[in-house]
Formats: structure tokens, sequence, C-alpha cells
């Protein structure tokens, strides 16, 4: 749709924005809670890890778990960092962004796996974006033509992995890494990566939706024919399930395609699976899912808070392209999502969780690997769903 006129977008965005209730304090108070106690949380963080040269991903044993620039998680701890400073406008917070950001630098020809889009665009991406550094800019281009090396025409995708049985492995966590290819179209002048990024995006949507709009976490595919050879899942309980994280990077991809291209089936399927994860039955009243919406000892499941983060962040973005009525729905979703990340419930207490912000999240469940622990990415996801709605709050004055 084209745009609209900014008079009617504000009041149409002050309309959808949750009136706050009663005993609640109203969310400019809790955007500022949030950040004050980020501050200190990752206060606590960087002190820490003095001397440690690798980057943050989670915690085990209330220690603070580091990996190497390539491990997929790397970016979000400098991102995280980055929103901070972007809140709260002090020097130290861009003085460690620069830093932990810095430490990614040798990434940028990388083309081990899909996820520079990750690695890149939330530490150097924000970087930039907040700076206008053009050495930051330089970096973000060399990493989406790395990243463009994994895509192959006959497919029409980026490749994910390289291990595994798999001949030609897409999972649907490749969206997020396609903004990075969008970008860099516009900046860098190299029209062919906007291609591959509809491409990839169009592929997705013909291949790893169900009816329901539920998607399912892997595809491989024929490398030479581009056939769909089998669909599984590597994170979910079973490869019918619908896997919380997939479904919120899914939401979340549909949605910058869409605000990257304006094509109508990008916010159409957006809406859908938006609609499938707040109309689910199992979807719990504070709107912090469970891992897997199919997970067998419901409710019992560990929750996901990570996938909460990403489906906040995601509705709050979502909301903007929408009528009022949706973006009303999307925004309140949003306010009870954040309501609820920052409780004592779901939020750790100062000093503890190994300096992350969000306790119960789960990376891989059928690996037994990180189930209730910190992730990287949640606080992430989290700081960003913040900002948007303070921004939300901002236009809506």
């Amino acid at each position: 749709m084209p745009p609209r006129p900014l008079l009617p977008l504000l009041v149409a965005l002050a309309a959808a924005l949750p009136v706050a209730r009663a005993a609640e304090p109203p969310m400019a108070d809790l955007i500022r809670d949030n950040f004050t106690y980020a501050g200190a949380q990752y206060s606590t963080m960087l002190t820490r890890l003095q001397g440690d040269p690798l980057l943050p991903r989670t915690a085990a044993a209330g220690k603070t778990v580091t990996v190497e620039p390539e491990d997929w998680t790397s970016g979000f701890f400098p991102g995280a960092l980055w929103l901070i400073h972007e809140y709260t406008g002090e020097a130290k917070w861009k003085t460690a962004a620069e830093d932990y950001t810095g430490r990614l630098e040798r990434i940028r020809h990388y083309t081990g796996n899909h996820d520079i889009g990750f690695m890149l665009g939330c530490s150097y991406g924000q970087g930039l974006r907040l700076t206008g550094r053009a050495d930051y800019r330089a970096v973000l281009l060399d990493g989406a033509q790395a990243l463009a090396t994994r895509y192959r025409p006959e497919v029409g995708l980026i490749r994910s992995w390289d291990f595994g049985p798999w001949q030609y492995p897409v999972i649907i966590d490749n969206m997020m890494n396609l903004e990075l290819l969008t970008w860099a179209a516009r900046e860098g002048g190299d029209a062919r990566l906007r291609a591959i990024a509809i491409s990839h995006a169009d592929q997705t949507l013909a291949n790893h939706f169900r009816p329901d709009a539920s998607c399912g976490h892997l595809v491989d595919y024929d490398p030479a024919t581009g056939a769909v050879l089998k669909k599984q899942t590597w994170q979910g309980i079973a490869d019918d399930s619908a896997w919380a994280r997939g479904q919120a990077w899914a939401i979340y991809g549909y949605t910058v395609m869409y605000r990257e291209t304006r094509q109508p089936d990008y916010l159409a399927h957006a809406q859908r699976i938006a609609r499938f994860i707040l109309d689910h039955p199992r979807l719990p009243a504070d709107k912090i899912p469970y891992w897997d919406f199919d997970a067998r000892d419901i409710p019992a499941a560990p929750r996901d808070t990570s996938a909460a983060a990403l489906i906040c962040s995601a509705l709050i973005e979502l909301s903007s392209f929408v009528e009022p009525a949706p973006a009303r729905e999307y925004l309140a979703v949003a306010e009870t999502q954040l309501r609820s990340l920052s409780s004592p419930a779901y939020r750790a207490p100062v000093g503890e969780n190994g300096g992350f912000l969000l306790l119960h999240a789960v990376g891989q469940y059928p690996q037994g690997k990180e189930i209730d622990a910190p992730l990287a990415y949640g606080d992430y996801y989290f700081l960003e769903a913040l900002q948007r709605y303070r921004a939300k709050l901002a236009a809506a004055k």
C-alpha cells in the first residue's frame, strides 16, 4: 500500500496505543525502568567479562558463557549495548558497544553459514545506524556479499547449513538474514542482492508454511533442481509441530520483507502468521509462549522468553503497516508481553543470571541445550521491542 499522509498516520498510531491499565505503571515508566535495569545488569556482566576476548551467548550455573565471533549469536550482545547507548545517550555504552562490535570485524568475509545477517546486522548495523561510521558500512557491505555466496539459483534460496544429513537445508531462521541483503542492495547498488532476498522469501513462503500459516523448521532441497526432498525439524518437538521461535522468526522476517519491498503478499502473510500465534489456544494469558506450541507436556513445558521478545518486536513493527483495528490488537499483545517480560517471573535480579536480562528461554530443546536459560538474542529483541514501543509513544504525542 502507498505511504499514508503523516497526520492521519499519527492519529492512527495514537488510537492504536493501548491505555495503561489500573495499578500498572505507564509504559514510558516501564521502558525507563527496563533500560535502567539493563544498564545495571550489563555493567555487572562487563565487569565479569574483563579479560575475555569473546562474546557472551548464555549462562550456565550462573556463569556467563562466551563464544567466538563465528558463533551465530555473536552479534546480539554488541547490538544490545548499542540499544542501551541509544536510550541513555551515555558515552560508556558507546565505548563498550564499539569494543564488542570491533571483535566481529574478522568475520566480514565469513561464508561458513547463513547467519551473517544476525552476526553483523545486529552489531555493525546498529552501530552504523547510530554513528554513521563509514568503516561499519564497509564491513556490512562485505558481509552481504559473503552471505550471497550461499545462494544457488537452481534452488532460489540461501543454503543455511553445511552440516548434517541434508543436501540443501534451509531453515525458517534464514528469513532474518534477508534485511542485510536488501540494505546492501540500496547502499551498494547491487540489485542482485535484492533479487536474492526476494527469491528466498518467495520460495520460503511457498514451501515452509502449512494451511494454518504455521511453519516447519527445515526444508531440504535438491541442489540441482530445487525440488523439495523432505520437511523436518531440528528444533521443534516434531516435524509437523509449531516450534515457537520458528513462528517468531517467520512473523518478524515477513514484516521486515514487507517494509523493505512493499510487496503485499509479505504483509498479508505476516498477518496470517500473527493470527496463528495470537489465536492459538495454547498461547498463555501472559503471552509468553511455550517453547513449542505442540509441546506434549503443556502446561509444564518450558516457556521461551526469546520467542516472546521476537514476537513482541515484530508485532510492534507490523502494527505500523496495518489498519487501526489490527494495529490496536498487535500493540495490546505487545504491551502484555513487555509487562510480562519485565516482571520478576521472567526478568532476572540484578547480579544474577550470568548478567543476562531475561530468564526462561529455550535454545535447543531436542538436543538438551540451553533449556530454561538466558540467551543473548532474547535480551537483544527485548531491548529492541522496548525501543520500538517507545518510538510509538513518541509518535503518538
